[in-house]
């Protein structure tokens, strides 16, 4: 492995002229798997190792309450010294914050309702990117963008940004935009990493063709392509040993444990080679990390300067082949 373009070099975001570092740190760990106090030394450790983009959503923090990782952010950027104008602030938008009618989707009430909310727990006066979590089938564009026109004209978001579309929702996005003279969607997040590539069918030749910048969430596939047979081992394995590594680690425990095999060959850590591989693709502008600790997030960084030589991309790309056939359409997880 060499030494790849350096961290401090900041990447357009799709076809605007906001750039970011090409590491977007995650909050959906906190308040939860990193208790509060925890999270904001977190938080000062990635500002000064140079990340400068957040990302969140109004429903993070839900094991508190929804909107508790927002206040939690709030708390943070109210200690100064530049914390928030070093930051670039990403939220989202449409998940279910109560039992009341209304009070979740992508309806023009609830995305301008909604956008206020998350204002008024962050403590700002403006949001970076402001990003649908996920489809809403019952919300048009012309409604959408109608809502997002509203926030951006008064000065309330920056830029728009979406997760977890399809790719035909991100062109149906685009072309609603462009016949509104707008920018449209600047960047997209998504399920992608080297367990789960089905992006690439689809999602990622739209976002290219459509100008729009990608993040892969959950590069690691939550913690499967961390180290999870060893971290098993000696028992140390925590988000590992739950949610999307633990219900995949079953069958894909052979080629889980030759990936394992490979890294220990090449004397690299895991979770560094997994994420140097996302951050190679054609077409990813970046991803959203999501560690636990301070180490978790240095060695997320040391990944962004290794660039793998062609014979190692192959090697890990016979032991985690791609395949469509039968494969789980682009929004098959929302149910």
């Amino acid at each position: 492995m060499t030494t790849g373009p350096s961290l401090e070099e900041r990447v357009p975001i799709g076809r605007s002229a906001l750039r970011t570092k090409r590491l977007w740190l995650g909050t959906v760990n906190f308040s939860g798997r990193v208790p509060d106090e925890d999270a904001l030394r977190l938080l000062d450790h990635a500002r000064e190792r140079g990340i400068d983009c957040i990302d969140t959503a109004d429903i993070y923090g839900w094991r508190v309450h929804k909107g508790h990782t927002e206040e939690l952010l709030g708390r943070w950027f109210a200690r100064g010294g530049g914390r928030r104008e070093d930051i670039v602030l990403a939220t989202k938008v449409g998940g279910q914050m109560t039992d009341r009618p209304g009070d979740g989707g992508l309806s023009s009430r609830h995305v301008i309702a909604a956008c206020e909310g998350s204002l008024r727990r962050l403590g700002v006066d403006h949001i970076d990117i402001f990003q649908p979590h996920q489809v809403d089938r019952a919300a048009t564009w012309d409604e959408i963008w109608e809502a997002m026109d509203v926030l951006v004209t008064s000065g309330k978001v920056r830029y728009v940004g979406s997760s977890n579309f399809a790719g035909w929702h991100i062109a149906a996005a685009q072309e609603n935009a462009a016949r509104r003279n707008r920018l449209g969607i600047v960047a997209h997040q998504c399920l992608y990493n080297l367990a789960v590539r089905h992006a690439e069918l689809e999602v990622m030749p739209a976002a290219q063709a459509y100008g729009v910048g990608v993040f892969a969430w959950s590069p690691l596939h939550g913690g499967l392509l961390g180290g999870v047979l060893r971290k098993l081992r000696d028992g140390t394995a925590v988000k590992s040993a739950q949610g999307r590594a633990y219900a995949s680690l079953p069958a894909l425990r052979t080629a889980v444990e030759s990936y394992e095999k490979f890294c220990q060959s090449v004397g690299a850590e895991p979770a560094e080679v997994g994420l140097a591989w996302v951050l190679s693709r054609p077409g990813v502008t970046g991803a959203v990390i999501g560690p636990r600790t301070p180490e978790q997030l240095d060695s997320a960084l040391r990944a962004t300067h290794r660039k793998l030589a062609d014979d190692e991309v192959a090697e890990l790309e016979s032991i985690f082949p791609v395949s469509w056939s039968g494969g789980p359409a682009p929004e098959a997880w929302l149910g």
